[in-house]
């Protein structure tokens, strides 16, 4: 299925996305991994496609986006409605990866009335844990903007109690898909499912953090069965 690379300007940015799909479609907003960009989400986009109108947004700092000053969770949600808003969206399904995921946590929270369902992959909003430093920039060109990695990194290291406090928040159909075989603690995405009022969490075993690259197949599945209830309405 043709994939589309197209760019917006938001709030004084370009921001760039790929999309996928009729867009007379059901829209479905996917939001990649720090260090990652829009085209990571290309194989599920191609097959959940056919069925939806697929927007896959390059985060600031990452892909054909501009780079800023400013990397927070709180921006990239601001980014979000601004891209919503400047597409029409209206009402949309939202599912995030990792960096990604923590900002469909804060959206959702922020603008539930927004949402129609949300995914999140194997990420539970950041909690206190042992700290983590910030690594050596590597020396070869990178498809992002280094900068990006220690802000986000203090983020992760001071996170704000109330990212979890308001998970209470989301009332709308939720899934959490978490990877067996993830460094990311599976208990802290039951502690997220059992938070969220009406969540399902699904663990697919043989995955690592990046699910829908280890195990497409089992993780189309169980989005499509997810979103799926939402069309039956």
């Amino acid at each position: 299925m043709e994939i589309r690379v197209n760019q917006i300007e938001l709030n004084g940015l370009t921001f760039q996305y790929r999309e996928c799909g009729d867009v007379s479609a059901p829209p479905l907003v996917v939001l990649h991994a720090l260090g990652k960009s829009s085209e990571s989400w290309d194989q599920a986009a191609a097959a959940l496609g056919e069925s939806y109108r697929v927007l896959a947004l390059d985060q600031r700092g990452h892909g054909g986006s501009a780079r800023t000053n400013t990397y927070t969770f709180e921006s990239m949600r601001d980014d979000l409605l601004h891209f919503a808003d400047a597409l029409d969206l209206g009402r949309f399904s939202l599912m995030g990866h990792s960096m990604g995921g923590t900002v469909s946590y804060l959206f959702s929270q922020t603008f539930p009335s927004r949402i129609e369902r949300l995914i999140v992959e194997d990420t539970p909003p950041p909690f206190s844990d042992k700290p983590m430093e910030v690594p050596s920039r590597p020396s070869i060109p990178l498809p992002f903007d280094w900068q990006v990695v220690p802000s986000i990194l203090q983020q992760l290291n001071e996170p704000d109690p109330e990212w979890w406090a308001r998970l209470t928040d989301i009332m709308m159909p939720t899934l959490v898909i978490g990877g067996g075989a993830s460094h990311i603690p599976q208990n802290k995405l039951q502690e997220v499912s059992e938070l969220i009022p009406n969540c399902e969490l699904v663990t697919i075993e043989d995955a690592g953090h990046f699910v829908h690259e280890d195990d497409l197949p089992a993780f189309l599945s169980v989005v499509k069965s997810f979103l799926s209830k939402g069309q039956a309405l």
